[in-house]
């Protein structure tokens, strides 16, 4: 309980101080907004009687990436940017009908990519040192189909953290490198098969705090031929609300070690609407799994850019 009231705390300063920002002091700037959306298709299919063992496949992805940001004040500046991915994956494989003839069949889509990303972020620009911001995170993914039933925006995953924020590097649309350190709490709600009757649905949730440190890199922009961002999340759990169920068993400590999140994403304009864009992902979470976790999507496929400002 006593974390969920930090959370709602933290939200609710979020909202003060976008709102005090926006009541106090006359807007500084216009809103700068950034769209980048792709769409990557690869197809093959073979006939029932091609020789050679082939297989057909269709291997679709797309991507959406949306950045609005605003000084909205002298004094305060707020961020947002949405991200988003879905693909899948389709193969044919061999079967036998009832004559026992063999032909190939479709299989149903199995996913490639999935995401849902929300960051929003606000932070006091005084020319001090360091900048103390207010920052919130979405998380979560279009479909799940880890159990028996198929599940839309499950499971979700909330993050709040206030702190202190510096740039390293600051050459608008070029080159930008900024870190930030401070206090976090983070929220789970997962919807799961009843293991007592896997056609009922249960839902779970649990809670952490500690301390979370975040590296943005961003070279180019929309406007840019080419495009290239990182983000490195490192979160030091020091409070769980489920430690408790969790002793005398081996894994009673894995919620105290450190998590890894290190995204990225590289992108090049071949011409004006074709894009070849490649990402990966590292995870490390030991209370999902012990090893590290790494995902790598290449893509080459059409894309659209849109941005309101020019490059310098």
């Amino acid at each position: 309980m006593r974390s969920q009231r930090y959370a709602w705390t933290l939200g609710i300063l979020v909202a003060a101080f976008a709102v005090a920002a926006t009541a106090q002091e006359t807007a500084a700037d216009n809103w700068k907004v950034q769209i980048e959306t792709g769409l990557g298709v690869t197809q093959a299919a073979y006939s029932d009687n091609w020789a050679g063992g082939e297989a057909g496949s269709i291997i679709w992805a797309s991507a959406f990436r949306g950045k609005a940001e605003k000084q909205i004040s002298p004094s305060w500046y707020w961020g947002n940017e949405l991200k988003l991915a879905f693909g899948q994956t389709h193969n044919q494989v061999k079967a036998t009908d009832d004559q026992g003839n063999e032909k190939k069949q479709w299989t149903s889509p199995q996913k490639s990519t999935d995401k849902i990303r929300y960051d929003g972020i606000v932070r006091l620009t005084r020319g001090w040192l360091v900048d103390p911001y207010a920052a919130g995170v979405f998380e979560s993914q279009f479909l799940d189909a880890s159990g028996t039933q198929k599940r839309y925006v499950n499971p979700v995953d909330l993050t709040e953290t206030m702190g202190v924020a510096r740039d390293l590097i600051n050459v608008p649309d070029r080159r930008v490198l900024t870190t930030r350190i401070g206090a976090g709490f983070r929220q789970r709600f997962a919807r799961l098969d009843d293991p007592a009757d896997l056609t009922k649905t249960i839902s779970e949730s649990s809670n952490d705090g500690g301390l979370e440190w975040v590296t943005d890199f961003a070279l180019g922009s929309a406007k840019s031929k080419y495009n290239f961002l990182s983000k490195l999340t490192v979160f030091q759990a020091l409070f769980y609300s489920k430690a408790d169920e969790f002793t005398g068993l081996p894994n009673e400590d894995y919620w105290r070690t450190t998590d890894l999140n290190w995204d990225n994403v590289f992108t090049a304009d071949v011409t004006s609407v074709l894009q070849v864009s490649l990402a990966w992902q590292l995870l490390d979470d030991k209370e999902i799994d012990l090893g590290g976790r790494f995902k790598e999507t290449l893509a080459l496929g059409l894309a659209y850019k849109f941005a309101n400002f020019t490059a310098e």
